[in-house]
């Protein structure tokens, strides 16, 4: 073997799909937080990573569900760890309360529009979904209970993720005011769905349809949660509502809420009324994973 070919393979960071999980730190409630853990090696890009809450690990309890959640920011921007910023200074966070009531959670990067182009930021949630399945074992979590949250943004890759063919079954997904249909915003070449699209979507009517979920709806699909504020003025709510009615016309079990006097990220709802939608969300989770 040639002396360079071999010292960049000894020097080359394991593979995600065999590298050791990091330490973890112990939380509230015993809820167990791995930060950072690579999930994927793409050529030319950063490395991605995804952040793992964990329930606390008892005697005989059976492996947890596992929620992936995707952070939003119109495909632009965002963090992993962010829920949206009315849950920004909740103590404990959302994702701790969510290992507290026994589910896990991995909080999922992607690549961003100034990254890659569609599909790159679904391949990369597919990608994750494929390393939680192979790694479930050493994380005590059940590959056969598995749903996708998101919002805004990461609500619709949310639902695309969902309604993949072929891709593991998902016991549900959950889509906070997220688009649906890409193909009805316009001709912007600076708007958020043309720099997802790499082109306005009117010029690229095939890929917008591809990134549509609404479009994309299938017979067989997992169960939907839509939830959207009805005075959204970032993402009307007529998205949420096209999509439920969709998914309903191939029988797909679908719940929809509407709430009055909520905009985009819940602004103008009250703290007990975020938490409420928060609270029935995780109830919803645990009813199709229980």
């Amino acid at each position: 073997m040639n002396p360079d070919n071999d010292l960049r393979t000894l020097i080359a960071a394991p593979h995600p799909d065999e590298a050791p999980l990091p330490p973890a730190a112990v939380l509230a409630d015993g809820v167990r937080l791995l930060r950072g853990v690579p999930y994927a090696d793409v050529p030319g890009a950063r490395p991605l990573e995804l952040d793992l809450w964990l329930p606390e690990p008892r005697p005989g309890r059976s492996p947890a569900p596992l929620v992936i959640f995707v952070h939003g920011g119109a495909w632009r921007r965002g963090r992993r760890e962010d829920m949206g910023y009315r849950m920004r200074r909740w103590e404990p966070g959302p994702f701790a309360r969510i290992a507290a009531a026994g589910l896990a959670v991995a909080s999922v990067d992607y690549r961003l529009s100034g990254e890659a182009l569609f599909p790159a930021p679904l391949e990369d949630l597919r990608s994750a979904l494929r390393w939680l399945v192979r790694r479930s074992p050493e994380l005590a979590t059940d590959p056969e209970r598995v749903v996708v949250w998101g919002e805004s943004a990461g609500g619709h890759l949310a639902a695309l993720l969902a309604l993949s063919p072929g891709a593991p079954r998902l016991k549900g997904a959950v889509a906070w005011y997220a688009p649906s249909d890409l193909t009805r915003q316009g001709d912007d070449p600076g708007s958020p769905e043309a720099l997802l699209l790499g082109a306005p979507p009117a010029d690229v009517p095939d890929l917008a349809r591809q990134a549509s979920p609404e479009a994309q709806v299938r017979p067989g699909a997992p169960p939907f949660l839509l939830a959207h504020g009805e005075d959204d003025s970032m993402v009307a709510c007529d998205h949420s509502r096209r999509l439920a009615a969709r998914l309903g016309e191939v029988g797909t079990a679908v719940e929809l809420w509407t709430l009055p006097g909520a905009d985009h990220v819940w602004h103008g709802l009250s703290d007990a009324q975020v938490d409420d939608v928060f609270t029935r969300t995780l109830r919803w989770i645990r009813q199709r994973t229980g």
